[in-house]
């Protein structure tokens, strides 16, 4: 996934960040580092590397709380999109390499291990 989402010049962090503001438009940095699993320190680095290179915009003020939310330019969804397509194709070849019934139970434990995660 490295390999390909530099052809799209994002590392793994970055591609995560525009996957969740794509789904969930207005989280903050502590969203984002909540949902990509790094500090918020290391957030901020990726973001701003995200808003240098015009794939997010950030609020200056919010009406409410300290949470600035971000959003997705039009030059990121482009970016993601074409880095999606990339995504797919890797997880639908790791797919393909199991056993269809083996693929479902794995699925089907993995989705066991999210809910665990989520109480």
């Amino acid at each position: 996934m490295d390999k390909a989402l530099r052809e799209h010049n994002l590392i793994v962090t970055q591609y995560s960040c525009l996957e969740l503001l794509d789904e969930y438009p207005g989280l903050s940095n502590a969203d984002l580092a909540r949902g990509t699993f790094v500090t918020r320190q290391s957030a901020n680095v990726v973001l701003r590397g995200l808003k240098d290179a015009g794939l997010i915009t950030q609020a200056a003020s919010t009406d409410h709380g300290r949470a600035l939310p971000i959003h997705l330019t039009t030059a990121g969804q482009q970016r993601l999109h074409a880095a999606r397509s990339a995504v797919y194709a890797i997880e639908e070849r790791m797919s393909k390499s199991f056993p269809a019934r083996r693929l479902t139970a794995l699925l089907a434990d993995l989705d066991v291990m999210d809910k665990v995660l989520d109480t």
